[in-house]
């Protein structure tokens, strides 16, 4: 059976202080998020695509877990494949070393561009324009959250062409140890637009709403629940059906922004308050 053909551009990358490794990819293809990102906090990111060889994610992750460089994982994974020609890998590793792999019977346009904590790779696109706005995109803001720095990187491939076949699904990964869900998970962000018209936009959108639930205020922006407040709370929750603002944060996803009683995040008051009005 033929690997699918995931022509796609996408980006491999780290943030070394924050200890994030993540994956952003676009393509016409279904669901895209299902064979090209792979990553593993403390280990490394990989994106394979083109006539795409699943297996190098978790071949290559395990190898990177190893101790292997990236250039060493994109060696070996390569060599022992028939197909390669036809392969495009991006690595990132543990140390943000990066590397890339084009086959030469990739269809046009095909390349990659790489540097220090990624590695940017695309095929059948407009041009190489594409690969050198992820490129550059990444270099220029180092002040974003590895996240937010993918989508940006995204959003600047496709201004300047993207995939000549048009638009279709994307994907965003990043892990960090614990730093998923109730710190159970080392998912971070893991969002995925499986078949949309404009996939890039629709990311952008889930990806605010997933910062709205799912991050938390720094704690010295966090409001005293005492005086009037507290009456409005009590007042508010009442008018809801609730007599807690534990039980009511659950119900709407927001449980991750509440620590007790004694004060509230932002985010969770706006909430409250929208609920309410």
């Amino acid at each position: 059976m033929a690997e699918p053909l995931v022509a796609t551009y996408s980006i491999a990358a780290c943030d070394l202080e924050a200890r994030q490794w993540g994956v952003a990819v676009q393509s016409k293809f279904l669901a895209v998020g299902s064979v090209v990102p792979w990553a593993e906090p403390e280990v490394g990111a990989i994106a394979t695509q083109a006539y795409a060889n699943p297996s190098y994610g978790p071949n290559g992750l395990a190898l990177l877990r190893d101790g292997l460089s990236a250039s060493e994982v994109v060696e070996r994974v390569t060599a022992g494949d028939p197909g390669r020609d036809e392969r495009q890998l991006g690595v990132v590793d543990a140390e943000g070393r990066s590397e890339s792999w084009t086959g030469v019977g990739c269809n046009d346009w095909a390349g990659h561009r790489t540097g220090a904590g990624y590695a940017a790779q695309g095929n059948i696109l407009v041009g190489g324009e594409t690969v050198a706005a992820l490129a550059t995109t990444f270099e220029a803001n180092v002040q974003l959250p590895l996240a937010s720095r993918l989508i940006e990187c995204l959003a600047a491939a496709q201004a300047v062409g993207g995939d000549r076949r048009g638009q279709q699904s994307t994907s965003l990964l990043v892990v960090q140890r614990d730093g998923g869900y109730a710190g159970l998970s080392d998912n971070l962000v893991d969002l995925r637009v499986d078949d949309h018209e404009h996939p890039i936009e629709e990311l952008r959108r889930i990806y605010t709403l997933h910062r709205r639930l799912f991050e938390v205020s720094p704690r010295e922006d966090w409001l005293p629940v005492e005086g009037d407040l507290r009456a409005e709370l009590d007042e508010r929750l009442g008018r809801l059906g609730y007599d807690s603002l534990d039980a009511w944060a659950g119900v709407e996803n927001l449980e991750e922004r509440v620590e007790g009683e004694d004060a509230i995040d932002p985010v969770v008051l706006d909430a409250l308050r929208e609920a309410g009005a």
